[in-house]
């Protein structure tokens, strides 16, 4: 058990038994590794991992963690992108608690599934599964971060995803509670239902539904997306979206941990069920983003999505991010979602057996995968060898016979080079598993080159709406730094994941640091959709946001920050 750095910590595990169980309160080191332990970023100690059952039990452990004075970090999938899942390696001058929400994942349709309740931990891929008999479906579908991912912490991260009409994960109607400047805990209920006024009745009564339709403010006008696509047409020299932009940030959106989220009151969008995928290719991004402002400017409504990724990186994809791909076009992501917490748990009994290390289960993942059969469509193949760059189209129905003219047009005219064609049912899949794939591919050759590699280095990135100069080209005294780099993202947006796998005894501190003020000097906004974490020191935008949520930054410390000290600077 970690021993408490604050002596007021003294009977606080005792106190989170009572509430909850012995079993779902964690003390030694090897039952709270997976929740203190991010994929990327993020490992340290805790006093304790509480696994809640309730949100009530959420709310009194609150109050205990208070009167203790202790850091909490309210969890949700820890995919420890930027680290801010967990603890980092700060001087910490209290204890840290881990809140862990996935035991609390009820979810509540409101309004015939035009919206839906989601508890703490109710995940992206069971709200996709529980709207689709009603023809509906949630803000994000599956991307880079999605399996296994909450709705509460994509509202939270401002996550953005794949869809170019609805823009990042955002919401004003929420339940959290907050810290304010006194000590005192304060149930904030913005969930437009009224549920009475004692805060353990309010949650009590949240988590089973229990409330008349009388009591339910009315649903939004329904649409298939919001007003970012129109936000996205205006080629101007910001960001189109990026975790500091004011106009994303309220209460429980944007708040990266700094509150106790309980509850999102989300809307749902018309499932678009008759869609068409293009996949288009071309030896020249300058031809994309021609193409890009192309369909901008077009009449009509933009596309569903478009995902870009290099030629390297899908090589990259079908041979370090195969179970991935494979595992989700065969079994799902339900079962993909058990299978990684299944990798991660192997990982950590070998890493304890002297001369295995901590990479044993994906090492062996990525023996048995590459014997498996995997027949990638025949034009996919082809469009990987004749072309350094591609985009995946996503449009309506009602959109493909225009989107096919566009797309005719612009290569016939004898300034554009590439192709294009439709996919049938099957390239669809391949190639949007195969996308998805990318995202796991460089972490996944970090492990399995550990000798060469010093760390990983990874950006999102939000490039200027109006950046001709879409992909990085990095100077030579960069690139040699560098045992591997991918690129991929979301095109029409101009968010870009940026992976690279740093050579073994570069600093990889000191390389991001270049890296960033490289990117910061052409007008990008980093991060984009996965927030600050321990990585990225906040802005004063953020800065300012999270102050008002977390005064005397009891939650989450540290995050957007390099000093976890009590108290705000």
């Amino acid at each position: 058990m970690h021993a408490p750095q604050n002596h007021r910590s003294a009977g606080a595990v005792e106190a989170f038994t009572e509430i909850m169980g012995r079993k779902h309160v964690l003390t030694s080191a090897r039952a709270t590794a997976r929740y203190t332990t991010g994929d990327r970023f993020g490992a340290g100690e805790v006093l304790a991992v509480l696994r809640p059952g309730s949100l009530v039990d959420m709310w009194r452990a609150l109050q205990v963690c208070v009167d203790h004075d202790l850091i909490v970090i309210t969890q949700a999938a820890n995919t420890g992108l930027t680290g801010g899942s967990g603890p980092g390696d700060q001087d910490y001058d209290r204890d840290i608690v881990i809140l862990s929400t996935l035991r609390i994942d009820q979810i509540h349709l409101l309004h015939d599934a035009r919206e839906a309740i989601c508890l703490a931990g109710s995940t992206l891929f069971a709200l996709e599964e529980m709207l689709a008999p009603h023809g509906r479906e949630p803000h994000s579908v599956i991307g880079s971060s999605s399996i296994g991912a909450t709705v509460v912490g994509g509202i939270a991260n401002n996550s953005g995803g794949s869809q170019i009409r609805k823009g990042p994960a955002y919401t004003e109607q929420a339940i959290f509670a907050r810290v304010d400047e006194h000590g005192q805990i304060q149930l904030v209920n913005h969930l437009g239902i009224d549920l009475g006024t004692d805060p353990t009745h309010i949650l009590d009564r949240l988590q089973r539904g229990e409330w008349e339709a009388a009591d339910v403010t009315p649903p939004p006008p329904d649409s298939t997306g919001t007003a970012y696509a129109e936000h996205v047409r205006q080629l101007a020299g910001t960001p189109a979206r990026f975790n500091a932009d004011p106009t994303f940030l309220h209460e429980a959106s944007g708040n990266a941990g700094k509150l106790m989220v309980f509850a999102v009151r989300t809307r749902t969008f018309p499932l678009e069920k008759d869609k068409a995928t293009f996949y288009i290719g071309t030896d020249d991004p300058a031809y994309l983003e021609a193409l890009r402002r192309a369909f901008l400017a077009a009449d009509g409504p933009l596309p569903i999505s478009g995902e870009y990724m290099s030629a390297h990186a899908f090589d990259l994809a079908v041979t370090y991010g195969k179970d991935t791909y494979v595992s989700l076009k065969h079994a799902g992501s339900r079962t993909l979602v058990r299978m990684f917490a299944l990798k991660g748990w192997a990982n950590g009994v070998f890493a304890k057996v002297p001369g295995l290390g901590s990479s044993v289960a994906d090492a062996i993942s990525q023996k048995l995968f590459s014997l498996v059969p995997e027949k990638i469509p025949a034009r996919l193949v082809q469009y990987r060898d004749r072309f350094e760059h591609h985009l995946l189209l996503v449009v309506s129905g009602n959109q493909k016979a225009a989107t096919e003219q566009l797309l005719t047009e612009f290569f016939a005219a004898p300034e554009h080079e590439g192709g294009f064609f439709e996919c049938d049912a099957g390239e669809a899949e391949s190639a949007t598993l195969i996308r998805f794939g990318v995202a796991s591919a460089a972490s996944r050759f970090f492990v399995m080159h550990r000798a060469e590699a010093s760390a990983m280095v990874t950006f999102d990135v939000a490039l200027r709406r109006d950046d001709q100069d879409w992909l990085e080209v990095l100077p030579p005294e960069i690139a040699d730094q560098l045992l591997e780099s991918v690129y991929f993202g979301h095109f029409f947006c101009h968010v870009l994941h940026q992976d690279h796998v740093a050579r073994k005894g570069v600093d990889p501190v000191a390389l991001k640091k270049t890296m960033t003020a490289l990117l910061e000097s052409r007008g990008a906004a980093v991060p984009a959709e996965h927030n600050y974490g321990r990585i990225y020191p906040a802005p004063d935008p953020m800065v300012e946001h999270f102050k008002q949520l977390d005064p005397l930054n009891m939650f989450n410390a540290g995050v957007g920050k390099t000093s976890a000290k009590k108290g705000w600077a």
